[in-house]
């Protein structure tokens, strides 16, 4: 039997009642030129346009200097992202330090990183349809990078089952498919995800990652600028809205279409991608 939970010590109270620190202050962190970006949204070309199936995922290509959205077209359907770096697959989304600098989910002004040793960003949310929600009461927001994605793994764990339509393993196929890599190795490719339309928090209880309805409808979208060459996967999951549950055959499920768009010529007059990280990497030695 697993011991009680320990008494409280005397100075309990005072010990909880001492104020956070932000862990890392983005004062300094330079800023994205959101007018710039605002300005280039005028006159976008629609040049390519990639359907995310129901329970099933899809990649797609964003070349630097292009505007992505994630459009809801036919009811309420959350989306898992992966993104690499087009050219090198071993730069890839890192929802942690994105997490760590923004917060659990992300709206416009809001940029998605890159994983160490590269951190920098690889796409700036540029228009959030759905940035009127805010915090609701339970804790919870939408655009999470706080979620792993559901997976056949922990699914088998739970239930014992081999659930194949699970985000991993969409972004799987759909990652093998394209690059040509056998699934094992694409496998080893995906990544945690920015869950796009989802709604979630923690539970103010027991700290428990919670999901709920997504309050997307058809028509909204989540749009990103695309700050290096982007290979994306966007899985529509099992799970619907998921408003009941992760990874399912019953939950009602939509498409997700992506949209690629491209500004006028001369509208980003003066922007550069982004270099990678200035770390020497000589880490001490």
């Amino acid at each position: 039997m697993c011991d009680a939970r320990p008494s409280a010590p005397a100075d309990a109270e005072a010990r909880r009642a001492i104020a956070p620190v932000i862990c890392y202050p983005v004062d300094t962190l330079p800023a994205a030129p959101m007018a710039l970006y605002s300005a280039a949204r005028e006159g976008l070309l629609l040049v390519d346009t990639v359907t995310a199936p129901a329970r099933d995922a899809a990649t797609f290509t964003v070349p630097a200097g292009h505007f992505c959205r994630i459009v809801s077209v036919d009811g309420p359907q959350v989306g898992d992202l992966n993104l690499w770096n087009a050219n090198d697959l071993s730069e890839r989304f890192f929802s942690g330090k994105t997490r760590a600098l923004h917060g659990t989910h992300v709206t416009t002004g809001d940029r998605l990183w890159s994983n160490l040793p590269h951190l920098r960003p690889m796409a700036t949310v540029t228009h959030d349809t759905l940035g009127w929600y805010g915090i609701d009461g339970y804790g919870g927001s939408v655009h999470d990078v706080i979620g792993t994605r559901c997976d056949p793994y922990t699914n088998n764990l739970l239930s014992g089952g081999q659930y194949h339509h699970c985000c991993h393993s969409n972004l799987t196929r759909a990652l093998a498919d394209h690059t040509g890599l056998p699934l094992d190795q694409a496998e080893l490719h995906v990544h945690d995800v920015l869950n796009v339309f989802m709604c979630t928090g923690f539970t103010r209880d027991t700290g428990q990652y919670f999901m709920k309805a997504s309050p997307v409808r058809p028509g909204d979208y989540f749009e990103f600028f695309a700050e290096i060459d982007l290979l994306g996967a966007l899985s529509a999951c099992p799970g619907g809205d998921c408003s009941s549950e992760h990874s399912s055959d019953t939950a009602a499920c939509h498409r997700l279409e992506i949209q690629i768009l491209k500004p006028a010529s001369g509208a980003l007059q003066g922007w550069q991608a982004p270099a990678a990280n200035g770390y020497d990497r000589s880490h001490g030695r």
